[in-house]
């Protein structure tokens, strides 16, 4: 996941965590981020997706966190971006009748799901209400 999605997907959380009270347009998100609002707006639409983020249409329409931040952990952004191993995988099939090759993708698929779990549990001990206190 070296995409910066979580990166990206954490700033949209914090902005509309630390503006609560008002509904936030894509345009400011992306001015904060210095990203396409197109990008923002896709993000967006995968954090609705995961019931963290609510949208209003309109005029007076934007988007605002979908559930208070201190339910949010920072697990539950991971989750909702996460699309790739954490150390990758490799595009091709190793050789089935190689010593190494006949496992490798297997032993390596254990090591992914161990880092996951590690990279869950210390993101599931922060919550976004409390990733946001750094910026006041």
């Amino acid at each position: 996941m070296n995409n910066g999605r979580f990166q990206i997907a954490v700033h949209i959380m914090t902005l509309l965590h630390l503006g609560e009270n008002e509904q936030l347009s894509s345009e400011y998100m992306a001015g904060s981020i210095n990203a396409n609002p197109a990008l923002i707006r896709k993000e967006l639409s995968n954090l609705r997706k995961h019931n963290l983020v609510n949208s209003k249409e309109g005029k007076t329409g934007g988007y605002q966190l979908g559930k208070p931040a201190h339910l949010i952990t920072m697990a539950d952004i991971y989750v909702a971006v996460k699309q790739d191993s954490v150390l990758g995988e490799a595009r091709n099939q190793p050789n089935p009748n190689c010593t190494v090759g006949k496992s490798i993708n297997k032993n390596v698929a254990s090591i992914n799901t161990d880092l996951d779990k590690l990279i869950y549990d210390k993101l599931g001990k922060q919550t976004l209400a409390e990733f946001s206190k750094q910026f006041h």
